[in-house]
């Protein structure tokens, strides 16, 4: 009964180690770029070109309201049909559907060592941070993202401006 238990054991432990050996195989540059701090930008596959970027800061309400009063840049993802029927006041419309068309204007008249904070449509709704990290390879330098977006805010109160105030 005991050498069953030891011959189960041991074999437990050798198949554990083949599977993590063939785990670290296949996923040994995951595990380094982890290990030395390198993200790599979700919105395009990893290549031995890609170079690693800084992904968006996220933020809470109250850092929202800390960047608009000390002059930083809000900035609303969602399509313009949704910026047209409310919006947090004082935000800019860059909809990350049309961004191809927007972003030149938009590098023209906005600095990159502007404070810049995203939205969309609160939890679950990725624009916000696509557009953080486009914003970040395009060169700005502090690029935050409010994941609550649009709801919590208008939720909490806070000013809107548009159509369903």
């Amino acid at each position: 009964m005991f050498s069953d238990l030891k011959r189960i054991g041991l074999e437990a432990c050798v198949l554990i180690a083949f599977g993590a050996l063939f785990g670290l195989t296949l996923n040994h540059q995951l595990v380094v770029d982890a290990f030395s701090g390198q993200l790599v930008s979700p919105l395009r596959p990893a290549t031995q070109e890609s170079v690693p970027v800084a992904l968006p800061l996220p933020v809470l309400i109250d850092e929202v309201q800390q960047v608009m009063a000390s002059g930083g840049l809000i900035v609303d993802a969602r399509n313009p049909e949704l910026f047209a029927m409310g919006h947090i006041d004082g935000a800019l419309s860059l909809a990350l559907v049309d961004s191809d068309a927007l972003l030149p204007d938009f590098l023209a008249r906005i600095s990159k060592d502007q404070v810049i904070v995203t939205y969309c449509s609160g939890f679950g709704c990725p624009d916000s941070f696509d557009l953080g990290v486009l914003l970040i390879e395009l060169g700005y330098q502090d690029v935050r993202v409010f994941e609550g977006g649009y709801p919590e805010w208008r939720d909490a109160g806070l000013p809107v401006a548009g159509g369903s105030q």
